[in-house]
C-alpha cells in the first residue's frame, strides 16, 4: 500500500506574504487529486509569553483581525524579517507591539508549532520572556491598532477554557508556559 505523496505543485497566486498553490497528490488508493496549499514566504515568526517584572501578569494584545472579522486577545507576535532567527523576531515584536522589553539573553523557547499542517507551511516559535519591563511607547506599523492588556495566568487559562481566547499560538504558548516547559535556546 502506498501512502499519500505529492507529485507536483503550481503557484496559482503570488501574494506579498503568502502564495496560493495547487498540489497534485496521489492518494493511498492511487487516485490523483489537486489540493490547495498556502506557502508562507517568511516561513513564519515568533510569539511571546511576556511576564511583567512588576506583578507577574502576562501581556496580551487586543486587535482586530480582518481574516476572521473579530477583535481578539492574543500573544504579542509577528513575522520574521527575511530569514532572521525567530528569537530576534521575538525581541523586536515584543517591544514594537507592547513597549515592553526583555533583557538580552533572558528569553526561553517554549515550543515550535506548525500553524495549520493540512494546508499551510507556516510555523511559529513561542518564547517566554520571564521578566519584562516597560521601556517605551508602542512602535506600531501603520496598519496596526493594538491595545496591550495584562492578565493573571489563571484568568487566561479560564478564558481559553471558555473559548474567549481561541488563537492557536496563544493557546499553545500559554499551555506550554503553564506546563512549565522551556529550555534555553
Amino acid at each position: 500500500m502506498m501512502g499519500l505523496r505529492r507529485i507536483g505543485r503550481i503557484t496559482i497566486c503570488q501574494g506579498e506574504i503568502v502564495d496560493l498553490c495547487s498540489d497534485t497528490v496521489v492518494l493511498p488508493d492511487g487516485k490523483v487529486e489537486d489540493w490547495d496549499f498556502v506557502h508562507h514566504k517568511k516561513g513564519g515568526g515568533a510569539a511571546i509569553v511576556a511576564v511583567r517584572k512588576s506583578d507577574s501578569r502576562i501581556l496580551l494584545v487586543r486587535q482586530f483581525r480582518p481574516a476572521i472579522g473579530e477583535t481578539i486577545l492574543e500573544l504579542p507576535a509577528g513575522g520574521r524579517d527575511g530569514t532572521e532567527d525567530t528569537m530576534v523576531t521575538a525581541y523586536r515584536e515584543l517591544q514594537e507591539e507592547t513597549g515592553y522589553a526583555a533583557e538580552e539573553g533572558s528569553m526561553i523557547k517554549l515550543c515550535h508549532i506548525l500553524t495549520a499542517v493540512a494546508w499551510c507551511d507556516e510555523f511559529t516559535d513561542i518564547y517566554l520572556a520571564p521578566s519584562v519591563s516597560k521601556v517605551s511607547s508602542q512602535q506600531l506599523d501603520e496598519a496596526e491598532d493594538i491595545n496591550v492588556e495584562a492578565f493573571d495566568l489563571g484568568d487566561i487559562l479560564q478564558m481559553i477554557r471558555e473559548g474567549t481566547i481561541k488563537d492557536a499560538k496563544t493557546v499553545a504558548g500559554i499551555c506550554a508556559y503553564a506546563a512549565g516547559k522551556g529550555t534555553r535556546s
